[in-house]
């Protein structure tokens, strides 16, 4: 493994101690997590908020069966479709990197709001288009690594450590990317207010730089990591 795989891994699990930090410890309640994949994470979630009730959506069989193995009650369904939950069903929603893999982001943040009781809150993270490494890419006439243009492998970028590679699984292509101001517009027209966003990661850098770094240039961290609230 190179050090660019070596800091991008280092990198996401970076991003979850965030996603954990950002959530209100010890709120209760039902916690539904979208693309749930094998469960692992959303343990870790579930708890962090104290859930009494752990649900989830999850595209693959296989995913989904290892996450039920968990506990966590999985429906297996596309998000494109909407969420087959009722109204005001949950507490705390949470979505880590999932938001740049669908199609209909109107009708996943509609459906988020929906679904939330007054007062839920729903943690999105996600990457952050206008990062410095993305950014770069671009002056240099590459393709931004986390912009995907092709179902069946990474091209565009020869710094990509992932380039020539299939993607892992189906549904991992991105198809929407979103700076923090677009993120938040976006949750504001579907009644989701910001509570808080953050950058973090800050590529090439190790996490430990990395945090240093966001903190004096918060805009242009890897990745995005917000905490909205259901509105009215």
């Amino acid at each position: 493994m190179g050090y660019l795989e070596r800091v991008f891994a280092a990198t996401e699990r970076e991003n979850r101690r965030a996603i954990l930090a950002l959530l209100p410890e010890g709120r209760g309640g039902a916690l539904l997590d979208l693309g749930t994949s094998t469960g692992e994470f959303t343990v870790a979630v579930a708890a962090r908020v104290g859930a009494t009730r752990v649900a989830g959506v999850e595209l693959i069989d296989e995913h989904a069966a290892a996450a039920r193995r968990r506990g966590i009650d999985v429906e297996r369904a596309d998000l494109d479709d909407g969420l087959p939950f009722p109204d005001g069903a949950f507490d705390t929603v949470h979505a880590n990197q999932v938001i740049e893999h669908v199609r209909r982001t109107d009708t996943f943040l509609r459906e988020i709001r929906r679904v939330l009781a007054p007062g839920g809150l729903v943690c999105l993270s996600t990457n952050n288009l206008a990062s410095w490494h993305n950014i770069g890419s671009l002056v240099l006439g590459l393709q931004p690594m986390p912009a995907h243009v092709s179902d069946e492998l990474i091209v565009g970028n020869p710094l990509d450590p992932l380039r020539g590679r299939a993607h892992q699984d189906l549904g991992r292509t991105h198809l929407r990317l979103f700076t923090a101001r677009a993120l938040s517009e976006l949750c504001a027209h579907h009644g989701l207010e910001r509570v808080a966003v953050r950058t973090v990661g800050y590529y090439p850098l190790p996490p430990l730089l990395g945090r240093a770094a966001t903190r004096a240039d918060p805009r242009h961290g890897a990745f995005l990591t917000g905490l909205f609230r259901r509105a009215g």
